[in-house]
């Protein structure tokens, strides 16, 4: 089971350095395209650690240990569940489009940061989704046996790194409050009896990831599958036309 979910993990790596290959084979053919790498190794190390804590987790005893621990706890101390986290997994991603519509200009176009979100999901979305069909894991509350890894917790990341890019140059702020959301999206999730903590943090790394790969291959997408057409030059003319008695209007368009 480890080693299947270890695939997929890997399955989305190789795609991220397929695009990035893409990306020097597109900026070293074209004399018009420039493509900027901006793919940094070290961005890797974060959502490394999270999805690999949460993949260790599901067969280490003493990780299996501190979740049931934590689910004990939790359980001897919640009064009502709160579905607060159904909600605000959306703010972060939703609060760019906030910011735009408000005057706060991020990176991109509404366009290309579209692109980018869509993007991030497809590649979020599909890889819990796959993740989840083998690993099998209940959840702590029993309803079901697709815990791992938890998709509100993907959703969240994913819209806080995705809030974190756009207006990071803005003010660091913007993003530190998405991860704020995104966190504690993640705890309720525990908090509901919904998630074990290695699910929230696989979930975690698989939506900061998703989106770091939703930047580095955007270039390839917009030059590649949204190539802007060439600019042609067109000129109009107007001129009045007098015949038998009757004003009128006359029109030329060169192309």
């Amino acid at each position: 089971m480890i080693l299947k979910i270890t695939l997929i993990f890997l399955a989305i790596l190789g795609l991220n350095f397929s695009f990035l290959s893409a990306q020097e084979i597109i900026s070293d053919s074209s004399q018009t395209t420039s493509i900027d790498l901006k793919f940094k190794p070290i961005s890797l190390v974060i959502p490394t650690i999270l999805i690999g804590y949460g993949i260790t987790g599901m067969e280490s005893h003493g990780i299996k240990n501190t979740n049931f621990e934590l689910k004990e706890e939790v359980n001897e101390n919640i009064d009502e569940k709160r579905t607060v986290d159904d909600f605000i997994q959306y703010a972060p991603f939703t609060s760019v489009y906030l910011l735009n519509t408000f005057g706060v200009k991020g990176k991109n176009n509404f366009k290309n940061r579209t692109v980018i979100l869509a993007t991030s999901y497809l590649i979020m979305g599909s890889s819990v989704l796959c993740i989840k069909s083998v690993s099998n894991v209940q959840r702590p509350d029993g309803s079901s046996k697709n815990s791992f890894p938890s998709g509100h917790t993907a959703t969240a990341f994913m819209g806080a790194e995705f809030l974190m890019q756009e207006y990071k140059d803005v003010s660091i702020w913007y993003g530190i409050a998405g991860y704020v959301f995104a966190t504690g999206t993640g705890m309720f999730r525990v908090y509901n009896d919904r998630h074990w903590v290695t699910d929230v943090a696989a979930g975690a790394g698989i939506g900061i990831l998703s989106t770091k790969i939703a930047y580095w291959t955007n270039p390839v997408i917009s030059n590649v599958l949204f190539k802007k057409k060439k600019e042609t030059k067109s000129t109009s003319m107007l001129y009045p036309i007098y015949n038998d008695g009757k004003l009128g209007l006359g029109m030329v368009v060169s192309f």
